[in-house]
């Protein structure tokens, strides 16, 4: 039996928001109708939402949350659309407002860096309570970029005195010996995600005045050893690729005044066979220490193009049919 079509409109008060919510050759409203089962037309200033009870329903809830993100950000980016609807398919759409309201900082080109989905709220809650967070989730999460943020914004309003930030340097698939210049120019290319995420958020002038002065200071694991990091913002990146003597160095590492933050992404380890990952090691030895914070984000998360979370869910299922 055929349900029966309702009609439910929207009165829109700023005809401004239209390009947005339709989006390019109406991209956006092509989207909503097929992920919700629905029929929008635009009527004389107001949209027509068609469908069953349910559906047009959720239109109306959709559509308004929608308009709340583009009067906000003054955009609306596919993502953020693809994650409102799911949002609303789980009835969470309630917390769509603490995303918008969650300023992390300023960029240096006036970009607003905020947490874009719950997972990233979380990780970003979780930094500001514990002085030892970890991120752990696949490639686009935000995991890195997100705790640069953070380490930018407590260096502003003087929490803390430096920046450290440090991979290891560990070989996928290349051969560091092989690679031209001194040791610092050899790790480099490790490092150079470290220094994009420090040039935007930043800005490239900025960021060489505060190298220069050594306030930042972005360097290979092994370059921690020995030392104690008082009143510093720590990030270790790529954690998945510590050995658990490095993992326990880095951590004992830290001083008074001290936050550290670890991401890492724990289907991607390039370590040698028969060498454990530092990360998987911390998370068992440590998740129930207190002052230590466990963020887990998944493919959900992801904020980089869409294919991306096709590609890791493509991944899992070869794997899981491969075990």
């Amino acid at each position: 039996m055929t349900k029966e079509k309702q009609e439910r409109e929207i009165v829109i008060k700023d005809n401004r928001v239209i390009p947005e919510l339709f989006g390019k050759l109406d991209e956006n409203v092509n989207i909503i109708e097929e992920e919700l089962d629905v029929e929008i037309v635009l009527r004389e200033g107001k949209l027509i939402i068609i469908g069953d009870g349910l559906s047009a329903e959720l239109g109306v809830r959709l559509i308004n949350k929608l308009i709340e993100i583009i009067e906000s950000e003054k955009k609306l980016t596919k993502q953020n659309l693809l994650y409102t609807v799911q949002l609303i398919l789980e009835g969470k759409e309630e917390n769509i407002q603490d995303l918008l309201n969650d300023t992390v900082c300023i960029t240096a080109s006036g970009k607003t860096i905020k947490p874009k989905t719950l997972g990233q709220k979380r990780y970003i809650d979780g930094i500001k309570q514990n002085d030892i967070v970890f991120g752990i989730g696949p490639a686009g999460t935000g995991k890195t970029y997100l705790a640069m943020a953070m380490a930018i914004n407590a260096f502003k309003n003087k929490e803390v005195n430096r920046i450290i930030l440090t991979r290891p340097a560990v070989e996928a698939g290349e051969n560091l010996g092989f690679l031209p210049g001194d040791l610092q120019e050899k790790v480099d290319p490790y490092l150079r995600p470290i220094y994009d995420a420090l040039f935007d958020i930043l800005g490239f002038e900025t960021y060489l005045k505060l190298m220069e002065k050594g306030l930042i200071e972005v360097a290979p694991l092994a370059y921690m050893r020995g030392r104690t990091l008082d009143s510093a913002y720590v990030i270790l990146d790529e954690a998945q690729n510590t050995t658990n003597e490095q993992m326990k160095m880095f951590l004992t590492r830290l001083g008074f005044g001290s936050k550290a933050i670890i991401t890492g992404d724990i289907t991607q380890i390039d370590l040698p066979k028969g060498k454990s990952s530092g990360l998987v090691s911390a998370s068992k030895i440590l998740c129930n220490v207190e002052g230590i914070d466990f963020v887990y984000l998944t493919k959900y998360d992801i904020v980089r193009h869409p294919l991306v979370q096709k590609i890791i869910e493509a991944y899992e299922k070869y794997e899981n049919e491969g075990r």
